[in-house]
């Protein structure tokens, strides 16, 4: 054609004067005559995708897109980009950017923290209370309740928040696929079941522990012995507030997994396991928020551990672990659980004093008569040393509050029995909890195509020496000449310019 630009490919000689070693690479030169091309000559391109700095990718990671944002076909030039998640807005990619990052913000916040108070001196008073109990009593050598637990409570979030998803990416995730499994959904529930056997495998024998010291051991009628004492050990004390700490994440946690069928539920679970814990510890009823607690973390140890066993093959191992979860779920959650229930209603009234009572642990005075009104039931949620009051109300709320999550337990425990009737059928102990989960990564997103672009430029748009500082190819002696290393660079280079029709 009149219009195509004349093209001269030819190997060059050997600098020794022909001579060419077996061992020795051949070079090859393209000779580009640049006058015969029209000045408003059409190129089309891709558009390509932009880094944040406005830097389109190389080439090598343009051939390699087959992560989170884009997906190329085999053999044609059109690109398919995945656009945004469905559903997705602001709120939800800034959420997911959060979550995505958790391990960086969790570590920063702490590492700040920890700098903070060894580098600014008035700041300590206020760092301190971040990673230690606050309110000790040197006369007796234990610990007061009061709002600057919080600061407590807040550090075991971040650090529980950190610490779930390290041990989930670096250590969960690798052993699983170590053993074996391949999908990432599989990958990812393994991690986050084994994290929840990390902790009740460690948090459990701490909690049997501090109830074997404590008076109420083997005697539910301890439960309330020594009501009016404002004073707890530190081993308690932390116990209670790193458990509560624990189902604040949980609530977070929740929203991170992908949703199940009984999401509702276990929200109100939390909340309500919530609320029992703030109430128990402002009360001061933390003995019984404690055997609470230990009823119901022996159930998720065997739990996490079947559905580990599961991912991982085990179907055998499997079953048997969900018969003990089965067994365990029963006795402590329906048995034990109620007998707690019972003894509150009927020992709480008979060894409580009624009335109100002020002051901290070493001047407390009371009892008084219990006010009219409502205010002095917050009282305790808002003030350590002020109105502390019992009445037959505090013990009807406590007792609503543990049915009330005694009806989500017995919905579960419905569950279970069906998934032990498919077991006794010749099944398996699969989650029930696992229908209705999103099959596919894929099904997330939304496509579309990315239509070529056409622009009109002129030849002395076509920055050549560009192209050659970008791709890495020298040019030989000659100005109108390019040497090429390798034909697949050629054969790029023709491409560029419209010709890989023309040399294989």
């Amino acid at each position: 054609m009149a219009d195509t630009p004349s093209i001269d490919i030819h190997d060059a000689p050997m600098a020794d004067g022909g001579a060419e070693a077996s061992d020795s690479p051949r070079e090859t030169h393209l000779t580009l005559d640049v006058d015969s091309i029209p000045r408003d000559a059409k190129i089309e391109r891709l558009r390509t995708p932009t880094t944040p700095n406005g830097k389109r990718p190389s080439i090598q990671s343009r051939n390699s897109m087959n992560g989170p944002l884009y997906m190329q076909k085999s053999n044609q030039k059109v690109l398919i980009r995945r656009v945004k998640r469905k559903g997705d807005g602001t709120i939800k990619s800034l959420t997911r950017w959060l979550l995505d990052n958790q391990i960086g913000l969790s570590f920063n916040l702490i590492v700040l923290i920890f700098l903070t108070h060894l580098f600014i001196p008035k700041a300590r008073p206020h760092t301190l209370k971040f990673f230690t109990l606050s309110y000790h009593n040197p006369a007796s050598g234990n610990y007061g309740i009061g709002g600057d637990d919080y600061y407590f409570i807040a550090f075991c979030i971040v650090l529980l928040t950190g610490l779930r998803a390290g041990l989930m990416e670096h250590v969960l995730a690798p052993m699983a696929k170590h053993w074996g499994l391949k999908k990432r959904k599989d990958i990812t529930r393994f991690s986050e079941q084994a994290w929840l056997l990390v902790y009740y495998a460690c948090f459990y024998p701490i909690g049997l522990y501090v109830y074997y010291q404590s008076p109420s051991f083997m005697n539910l009628g301890g439960l309330f012995t020594g009501w009016t004492t404002r004073e707890m050990g530190g081993l308690v004390k932390a116990y209670f507030l790193g458990q509560w700490a624990f189902w604040l994440q949980q609530v977070l946690v929740i929203h991170i997994e992908e949703r199940r069928k009984d999401h509702w539920q276990m929200l109100t679970h939390h909340f309500i396991t919530i609320t029992l814990m703030a109430a128990s510890y402002c009360y001061h009823l933390t003995r019984v928020g404690i055997v609470i607690l230990v009823l119901m973390d022996v159930v998720d140890i065997f739990l996490p551990l079947a559905k580990c066993l599961k991912y991982l093959g085990y179907s055998t191992l499997c079953d048997v672990m969900f018969g003990m979860f089965m067994v365990s779920w029963f006795f402590a959650r329906h048995v034990l659980y109620v007998m707690v229930c019972w003894t509150i209603y009927t020992d709480m009234v008979r060894v409580v004093p009624e009335g109100c009572f002020y002051g901290n642990g070493t001047n407390l005075t009371g009892p008084f008569p219990v006010p009219q009104g409502w205010r002095h039931w917050v009282e305790p949620f808002r003030n350590s040393e002020g109105a502390l009051c019992f009445a037959p109300p505090v013990m009807y709320s406590f007792l609503y509050t543990l049915l009330g999550l005694q009806a989500i337990t017995i919905f579960w425990f419905f569950m279970i029995i069906r998934v032990a009737t498919r077991i006794l059928r010749g099944g398996s102990a699969d989650d029930p909890r696992s229908d209705g989960e999103a099959s596919s990564e894929e099904a997330e997103y939304e496509y579309e195509e990315a239509q070529p672009l056409e622009e009109e430029v002129g030849v002395e748009s076509i920055d050549l020496k560009s192209w050659e500082r970008r791709t890495g190819l020298k040019r030989a002696a000659s100005s109108t000449a390019v040497s090429l290393p390798g034909h697949s660079d050629r054969k790029e280079l023709l491409g560029r310019i419209g010709c890989e029709k023309q040399v294989e």
